[in-house]
């Protein structure tokens, strides 16, 4: 491994710092991403038996924004649930918005990744082939095997930089899936909460 870095030059170590920190992204957002983290079962429920039962104060309302980002979210709601059902949503939907772009923090950093690591290789590449035709100018080109040689160090960092980019932009784009997914669903537990509160339905179910 040390070798092909030292073959394929210094623009190799940025390539392998890009693969390290997409990897330590990727696993940072799979457990961030979680869906028992982010929609714990039976949430809205829980709520509607606390508030039949006269619990639903101050202290309750803090523990169910702590505990979920969807109980962030539920928790703003709630914060005005004597209001009317207008501004009810509304809180629900600006807390949403808030949510939604905590849980893409990140994303945008694994797709700069999945952007420059190819660009970094074809630079690499490129500075591989400056670099052969000054030793062709020099040496001439009487040497297969030197041009074999200095082809092939120049398309390591492209190899490279491919070989990082491919998977960093697969779990980018599953990541944005998973997060639109997400804030669909968190969209329709807010809906129900909204309904459950102003006595619209009563049979909450257990999602």
């Amino acid at each position: 491994m040390l070798e092909l870095m030292q073959a394929g030059g210094w623009l190799m170590w940025p390539i392998v710092a890009c693969s390290v920190f997409a990897t330590a992204l990727v696993i940072e957002r799979a457990l961030a991403l979680r869906r028992a983290r982010i929609m714990p079962k039976g949430l809205v429920t829980r709520i509607w038996q606390l508030h039949r039962a006269g619990k639903l104060n101050a202290e309750a309302i803090e523990e169910i924004r702590e505990g979920s980002p969807l109980g962030r979210m539920l928790a703003s709601g709630l914060a005005n649930r004597n209001h009317s059902r207008e501004v009810m949503k509304e809180a629900l939907g600006d807390a949403g918005r808030h949510v939604v772009a905590d849980l893409e923090r990140y994303l945008n950093a694994l797709g700069t990744i999945a952007a420059v690591s190819p660009l970094l290789g074809l630079l690499g590449t490129v500075v591989g082939m400056i670099n052969m035709f000054s030793v062709i100018m020099t040496a001439g080109v009487g040497n297969p095997a030197l041009l074999a040689g200095g082809i092939s160090t120049a398309l390591l960092t492209t190899a490279a930089g491919l070989f990082v980019a491919i998977p960093t932009l697969l779990a980018h784009r599953f990541f944005e899936g998973k997060v639109d997914r997400v804030a669909i669903e968190m969209e329709a537990q807010a809906l129900r909460l909204v309904e459950v509160m102003k006595g619209e339905r009563e049979d909450v179910g257990e999602s």
